[in-house]
């Protein structure tokens, strides 16, 4: 007979990540949250797409415009996800018995980021088909097989997950849940308002800006002096983001005390 339990304090990524999944599961909040974020993006799709007037309109960019909305509900679930130990107390027993902190951070990321980009990749395509249905008829419904179309449906999904796990690196590195929020709903909303007022030359390096305007675009997006980025060079630009915030979440919590 076999078991998984170890008592040598010497965890692998696959117990670590194990235990992770088991934690994240086990809160009532996730699924919740996960489920008003797919269905907002369903019924802002249907809602856009009922009031299209526009054929020529870049349709898919339409109808995912509710993963866009959804980016804070996943962002302070990423938080969430962190700063739920903290404020339980968990994190002590968590990390007593996994004395490698890195390893903890990242079993989080790949676990949560997984739940995020499968569920940001189900809300992309059942509000992309939902939009398009929704259409006015004689306005014709966009396929996945023209070009940059399915590119968009699933970038979207992607930067859904990028800015939830640019959430769970500010957990790690401010550990208390209001002010965590507050610099995520700051840095992604607030934010991007003063840039669009101040420095439009800016706004295009956003993270609402970039899942809005290059990632789930088929046709360029253009806005007064604004150059949005190109698909591909605003999700590398997410994953930077992410990278960072989950850097420096890794690097604060292996020389803080619990």
């Amino acid at each position: 007979m076999t078991t998984t339990t170890r008592t040598d304090g010497r965890y692998r990524f696959s117990h670590v990540a194990r235990m992770e999944w088991i934690k994240l599961r086990s809160l009532r909040s996730t699924w919740w949250v996960l489920a008003v974020t797919v269905a907002g993006a369903i019924g802002i799709a249907v809602a856009v797409g009922v009031n299209t007037k526009d054929a020529a309109a870049d349709l898919t960019n339409n109808a995912l415009a509710g993963i866009s909305l959804g980016l804070l509900l996943i962002g302070v679930l990423g938080v969430l996800v962190m700063t739920g130990e903290y404020s339980s107390g968990m994190i002590r027993a968590t990390l007593a018995a996994i004395p490698n902190r890195p390893l903890v951070l990242a079993a989080k990321a790949a676990v949560f980021g997984a739940v995020a980009l499968a569920v940001g990749e189900a809300a992309g395509f059942i509000a992309f088909f939902a939009g398009g249905v929704a259409l006015p008829g004689g306005i014709p419904a966009p396929a996945l097989g023209q070009p940059g179309v399915l590119r968009a449906v699933v970038m979207g999904g992607a930067g859904f997950c990028m800015v939830g796990l640019i959430g769970l690196g500010l957990g790690a590195i401010i550990r208390h849940t209001p002010a965590a929020i507050a610099v995520l709903v700051g840095g992604v909303y607030v934010l991007a308002q003063f840039v669009a007022l101040l420095t439009h030359s800016l706004m295009a390096y956003l993270p609402i800006s970039i899942v809005a305007n290059s990632l789930t675009a088929v046709k360029p997006m253009t806005d007064g002096q604004v150059v949005f980025l190109s698909p591909w060079t605003g999700l590398v630009m997410l994953c930077l983001y992410a990278a960072a915030t989950l850097g420096v979440g890794a690097w604060l919590l292996a020389r803080r005390d619990a």
